[in-house]
């Protein structure tokens, strides 16, 4: 059975990514690394729920370094970016990087993430990006297809789950906010 370390944005985002990939034979181990997501207090909640998604699936969860200082010195410059733009490509990029650099420490034969499942996020510039990095370790999927995002979004609820409204960093969530005003 060939293993696959799944990079988790959230929890929410890996109950049909890890479904998926189960089904189609695959030895799943998660992978918690977000150095974006701010406020901690909102990190936390997505860990937790990151957490009670994989006792629920019985599988093992690793957690990355909580690193904002690092995602700021990457990411800052690009702040008035609009979302998808240069600021999500880098963002991606570093979590994409430690996730390969995780699978090749940990000797996964694959790795891939569930960033792509989200509607609001460029599977194209996700999968592009995991496979410059991984080669031919990297798993292109493009969860959101084959009803990806509707079938998690239906199991966050049905299992009562925390559902964030924005990707997580600070900029998107002062956008939303701006948005939230007009």
């Amino acid at each position: 059975m060939k293993k696959v370390l799944l990079h988790i944005c959230c929890g929410v985002c890996a109950l049909a990514s890890l479904k998926r990939l189960k089904k189609e034979g695959f030895y799943v181990e998660g992978f918690f690394y977000n150095p974006n997501i701010q406020p901690f207090t909102e990190y936390l909640k997505r860990k937790e729920t990151a957490l009670a998604v994989h006792n629920l699936n019985k599988i093992n969860m690793i957690e990355g370094a909580y690193n904002l200082k690092q995602w700021l010195d990457i990411c800052r410059k690009y702040k008035d970016e609009k979302e998808g733009g240069l600021r999500c490509r880098r963002c991606y990029e570093l979590r994409l990087k430690e996730t390969a650099k995780v699978c090749k420490e940990k000797e996964f034969d694959y790795f891939t993430t569930t960033l792509s499942i989200s509607p609001y996020k460029r599977s194209e510039a996700i999968i592009e990006i995991g496979e410059i990095l991984g080669k031919k370790k990297f798993l292109a999927v493009d969860f959101k297809k084959q009803e990806g995002f509707k079938e998690t979004i239906s199991l966050a609820k049905k299992h009562q789950f925390y559902r964030q409204n924005y990707c997580g960093c600070i900029y998107s969530k002062s956008k939303l906010k701006a948005k939230d005003r007009k």
